[in-house]
């Protein structure tokens, strides 16, 4: 089945291209992939970027969006990502990176393309633990923006996983949610002996 990408806002895609078309913040870059890749770079499959903040006395998710992620495609790979945030003077261009998450990402997303439900993919950030998964949020027609992970949603942690969670192993939010929660909040100080 394939996936519902949500379109990404306009002026981060412009920030992207702008970037690209700029030798010197792809010089600035420090991703050698991409400053030594032949023919033109194009970005694409934009993603939300989520991150989240705890869980609310209801138990659901608090999240918000950080910015959007593009993989950034020369020839018939992708050698980089490139990030974008929001800023007070709207969504700008952040950071061109390459590393681990970029082929976890991608492995992600294939594997998510032989599911038999329609999905919309997110990338949820998850900083307590430094991990970051695939969101795959049943809603496909959703803003991509906004909301947050429902029961029922997959999350695919990418690799490097945390020590213990399988990556691109797919769970329900329901299920791998309060692992999560439970390794993220700390331990309760031992009082001192009156």
């Amino acid at each position: 089945m394939p996936l519902h990408v949500p379109p990404a806002p306009a002026p981060a895609l412009r920030s992207v291209l702008t970037a690209l078309g700029s030798p010197t913040a792809v010089r600035e870059a420090r991703t050698p992939s991409l400053l030594h890749a032949q023919g033109p770079a194009t970005p694409e499959l934009p993603l939300p970027v989520h991150v989240l903040d705890g869980i609310d006395a209801a138990g659901v998710p608090v999240t918000r969006l950080a910015g959007w992620r593009f993989m950034i495609r020369c020839g018939d790979r992708v050698v980089a990502a490139a990030e974008t945030m929001l800023t007070a003077d709207g969504w700008a261009f952040s950071r061109f990176f390459e590393g681990p998450y970029i082929a976890s990402t991608e492995r992600a997303l294939r594997q998510a393309e032989t599911v038999a439900q329609p999905y919309q993919p997110r990338l949820l950030s998850v900083p307590g633990l430094y991990m970051l998964t695939l969101w795959l949020h049943g809603e496909c027609t959703a803003d991509g923006a906004v909301g947050h992970p429902a029961a029922t949603d997959l999350l695919v942690p990418l690799a490097p996983a945390p020590p213990g969670i399988a990556a691109h192993r797919p769970h329900r939010v329901a299920d791998l949610l309060p692992v999560l929660t439970h390794r993220v909040t700390p331990a309760p100080l031992l009082s001192s002996p009156a």
